[in-house]
């Protein structure tokens, strides 16, 4: 590992002024994800700014919503009582996620920047354009069953590793960051990237940009009774998921009036199925509405050698995390 400075401020101005100032700086929160790949050669900065000391931890509600500031851990969110109660699709997304020491030390900050657990990306010495632009995917006619159905371009089929991301698209949250020039809002469907030209480039922030606070809207209890998040993998224990759905519905005498549907595994961002979505409103609750809804949320999905199993089991996993959410199945 390389020498480098390390500095702890304390005030987010001063953090974001003096990462300005280092080309080849990087924030540290947890370390779950920078620490590793510092140890892999993958990072190899000059300087780390250590943000544990700025004021950016608060968990709230508020008038328009719920408040989570980017340095408040994955376990804190999760077992928050108001978002446990409120925002249930969240805390049960957190929790599938890695293992509960992992998730002491993880922020919401760094699980929105979490990179690609693409074994190319990983290796070294196999071609990586995310790790090394311009190098090549190895994962295009290498092992790729971990890889993307969605969104995916030749230059890169890796997908977004987070759980929490998932639930994140499908309740509609918020975003912000601030940077040298001053505080913005990123929508998360408009935060993470797909990979197109440039998959180096895993989100929409500006260089320098620090994120401050993940922000909810307005609870609604529409949302939070019926809720599922299904995470199938090669190990129950910390393993990535193959594919996830979040699934949240609003359910009326039988019909469903809303649903907010998302899938982790299947591409570079947190993908979410509105096509799906607008089709389960107004319809039924039963089986054949959401193999319907499942066929629907395919269309478009490509598959490569090694991930063709995903096109069987990814519209299995929207029809299970639809028939879980609203008691089909136990």
């Amino acid at each position: 590992m390389n020498q480098f400075q390390y500095t702890r401020p304390a005030e987010t101005a001063v953090a974001v002024k003096s990462l300005a100032k280092e080309p080849n700086g990087y924030f540290l929160a947890g370390g779950t994800n920078l620490v590793d790949m510092m140890k892999m050669g993958l990072v190899v900065p000059d300087k780390l700014i250590d943000i544990n000391r700025l004021p950016l931890k608060k968990i709230e509600k508020t008038a328009t919503g719920m408040h989570i500031g980017a340095l408040a851990s994955n376990s804190e969110v999760a077992e928050h009582a108001y978002i446990k109660a409120q925002y249930p699709l969240l805390a049960l997304a957190i929790n599938a996620g890695a293992s509960p020491q992992l998730r002491n030390m993880a922020t919401v900050g760094g699980n929105l920047m979490q990179r690609t657990r693409c074994p190319y990306f990983f290796d070294t010495a196999m071609p990586c354009n995310k790790r090394t632009p311009g190098s090549g995917c190895g994962a295009l006619e290498g092992i790729n069953r971990m890889h993307a159905l969605f969104g995916a371009s030749d230059k890169c089929i890796a997908v977004n590793p987070s759980d929490m991301n998932v639930a994140l698209a499908a309740l509609d949250a918020t975003i912000h960051v601030t940077g040298v020039k001053g505080p913005r809002a990123i929508k998360i469907g408009d935060f993470h990237r797909l990979p197109g030209d440039h998959p180096e480039l895993d989100n929409t922030l500006q260089k320098g940009e620090l994120i401050t606070s993940v922000d909810l809207p307005t609870a609604s209890s529409a949302y939070n009774k019926h809720v599922y998040y299904l995470k199938i993998r090669d190990r129950t224990s910390y393993a990535f998921a193959l594919v996830s759905v979040a699934a949240a519905l609003h359910i009326e005498n039988n019909t469903i009036t809303g649903a907010r549907l998302a899938m982790g595994g299947v591409a570079h961002k947190p993908w979410r199925l509105s096509t799906a979505e607008t089709f389960l409103k107004g319809k039924a609750v039963n089986e054949d509405n959401f193999k319907h809804a499942a066929q629907i949320a395919m269309q478009g999905a490509k598959a490569y050698e090694y991930n063709k199993f995903k096109l069987k089991l990814a519209p299995n996993a929207i029809v299970q995390s639809l028939k879980l959410a609203t008691g089909l199945a136990s």
